[in-house]
């Protein structure tokens, strides 16, 4: 049912695209954000990976390098029945975690200096399996191009004001036309963020019910869970950006009030609950 939601959301995010097309130029235009879309679709399908990694300057380790966190990473992967991934480490610290890349077969785990001292083993384990579930749901792509089209929706959006809501001669003859067109630029990019993060949280969801069922310890991803939800607070990560921060485990920036309705990851609270109850 997740897969189905997901398809659907990410279907909608296409379709307001096209639409703020329509209402800024007309099917021509429309037809210019159709092909744009497409185009970002396939920059995120084999570029995603690399661009955020370079963004949060990422380096990779080997097991001689960080023998424990390979020797996790290993085991966990053969419970998952997935390849090993790549394991890259960002200097920050901030504790937290992500995973990318467009397949299993292409995947990376990355992780923060300041996790690794932060937590304990089971811990960090009940971490990494969250992030090998992401991996085995093929979650990255699909949160990524959903990132990518909502913030090309608000882009757009916000060039169709400077263009005076996209209104033409037609327009100026028919008053409604330009005033759904500026309507359009203000609404449309609401709904496609509101739709982006219903995408990341449902996805979060299934990654902490499937990282407890990889590390078979729900208790301890919900314990990492608390403590790193209570230090992203404190310790600021450097370098993050709203367009990413869906693909940490936890939010790397910290919002209150009611710029929660547009946070990228569901409420803490609930996420510990869900997972103190598959343990009971």
């Amino acid at each position: 049912m997740n897969y189905l939601k997901t398809g659907l959301l990410m279907l909608f995010l296409t379709l307001l695209l096209v639409g703020l097309g329509h209402l800024l130029g007309g099917p021509q235009l429309a037809n210019r954000f159709f092909l744009i879309s497409l185009a970002m679709n396939l920059v995120m399908f084999f570029f995603s990976d690399k661009l955020v990694l370079a963004m949060y300057r990422a380096h990779p380790v080997d097991e001689a390098q960080a023998p424990e966190l390979h020797g996790m990473v290993r085991e966990l992967t053969e419970r998952a029945q997935l390849p090993m991934p790549r394991i890259y480490v960002i200097d920050s610290p901030q504790p937290n975690a992500f995973a990318t890349g467009r397949s299993p077969s292409k995947a990376v785990v990355a992780v923060t200096t300041g996790i690794m001292n932060a937590l304990g083993r089971e811990e960090l384990r009940g971490v990494l399996a969250h992030e090998l579930a992401h991996i085995r749901n093929r979650d990255m792509l699909t949160m990524t191009v959903a990132a990518a089209l909502a913030g090309a929706i608000s882009h757009l959006a916000w060039m169709g004001m400077w263009m005076g809501g996209g209104r033409s001669s037609s327009d100026d003859r028919n008053p409604l036309g330009g005033l759904l067109a500026i309507v359009g630029v203000i609404v449309v990019p609401i709904a496609a963020a509101l739709i982006q993060m219903a995408i990341s949280r449902s996805r979060e969801y299934a990654a902490d019910a499937g990282g407890a069922q990889i590390s078979g310890n729900p208790l301890g991803l919900a314990s990492a869970l608390e403590k790193l939800d209570a230090l992203s607070h404190r310790i600021p990560m450097h370098h993050a950006q709203p367009a990413t921060a869906h693909l940490f485990i936890v939010n790397p920036l910290s919002a209150g009030g009611v710029a929660t309705l547009f946070s990228t990851h569901p409420p803490m609270r609930e996420r510990i609950a869900r997972l103190r109850a598959m343990a009971a």
